[in-house]
């Protein structure tokens, strides 16, 4: 069973805690500068965060490792309430030389499509469309 427990400290601030660390949560509505990450900022964290890690993990198994590693979110919110997002684009970036461009396909694929169960979870509420680009260095 996941679990994550969650403490309001001040304003609108919230402490998250897990067994795999700490964070802070914030969406100050006041003007003040945020002192940590918006709930819905956070979710398009965790979907970088487990493609990429997938990614990474076959990439290595395949031995078609890169020099550098890249992604970026990118959604759009709709305008009634509640808000969602809506049009998500995941860009993933490989950095290197002589890529073994079918190895990393064949990673992105297993981790779209069979991995990555955030990925799964934005799918069930909206579009998500992924981008791959190669950067040579």
């Amino acid at each position: 069973m996941a679990k994550v427990a969650v403490e309001w400290k001040d304003n609108m601030l919230f402490e998250a805690k897990h067994n795999d660390g700490d964070f802070m949560i914030d969406n100050p509505t006041d003007g003040s500068e945020s002192r940590g990450m918006s709930p819905k900022a956070l979710m398009l964290s965790s979907l970088a965060g487990c493609g990429g890690l997938d990614i990474v993990s076959l990439l290595k198994k395949m031995r078609a490792e890169v020099a550098n590693f890249k992604i970026d979110v990118t959604a759009d919110l709709t305008d009634e309430h509640p808000k969602i997002y809506k049009n998500v684009v995941v860009t993933y970036r490989f950095f290197g030389s002589d890529f073994k461009k079918d190895k990393i396909q064949k990673a992105v694929d297993l981790s779209i499509e069979k991995y990555c169960g955030v990925m799964e979870m934005f799918r069930r509420f909206t579009e998500v469309t992924v981008n791959v680009e190669y950067i040579e260095q």
